[in-house]
């Protein structure tokens, strides 16, 4: 079984993706952390660094080789993948099941505000700006986002409870 994860960063991707692969008993993977690993470099400084086209080339690679090559898996996204090179349609015609973690904008703002220091797309944006921001990069992407198999309300839901709803989902 191949399970994707996509959404905006914050959406709880990850942590929702480890918390459900445990209770599967299969493993997670986050492409983040499969681009690092194999460029040898953090994806703040491949951005820097080389550019966001060379970034997204790789990205779509790197889900092609993880999503061909791979079985029984849960697979965390970056914020934007679905929104480039074609992969969403990659991810819906290679994966079981594509996921959209969504959350209203003020759920998202609630939780970036706090981790601000870590995400270099919004850490020079004034926290005042953040739902402007965040709603504008939704917007354009949400067409990409709708397009997944189920879409998983998150909104003041403990990340048990969506775990176990993604769970009754999978046939």
């Amino acid at each position: 079984m191949k399970i994707v994860l996509v959404g905006y960063m914050g959406s709880g991707k990850t942590t929702i993706g480890k918390l459900l692969a445990k209770k599967l008993k299969i493993s997670f993977l986050d492409l983040d952390e499969v681009i690092e690993e194999r460029l040898e470099d953090s994806i703040s400084d491949i951005f820097n660094g080389k550019g966001e086209i060379f970034f997204r080339k790789k990205e779509h690679e790197y889900l092609n080789d993880v999503l061909t090559q791979k079985n029984n898996f849960i697979l965390s996204t970056g914020g934007g993948t679905p929104c480039y090179s074609g992969n969403m349609d990659t991810m819906l015609e290679l994966a079981d099941y594509v996921f959209y973690l969504k959350i209203s904008i003020p759920g998202l703002v609630k939780r970036l505000i706090l981790e601000k220091e870590q995400r270099p797309l919004i850490k020079n944006i004034d926290d005042g700006d953040l739902p402007e921001f965040i709603g504008k990069h939704l917007f354009e992407r949400n067409n990409f986002y709708l397009k997944a198999n189920h879409i998983i309300e998150c909104d003041n839901k403990d990340p048990k409870a969506l775990v176990d709803e993604i769970k009754g989902l999978l046939a």
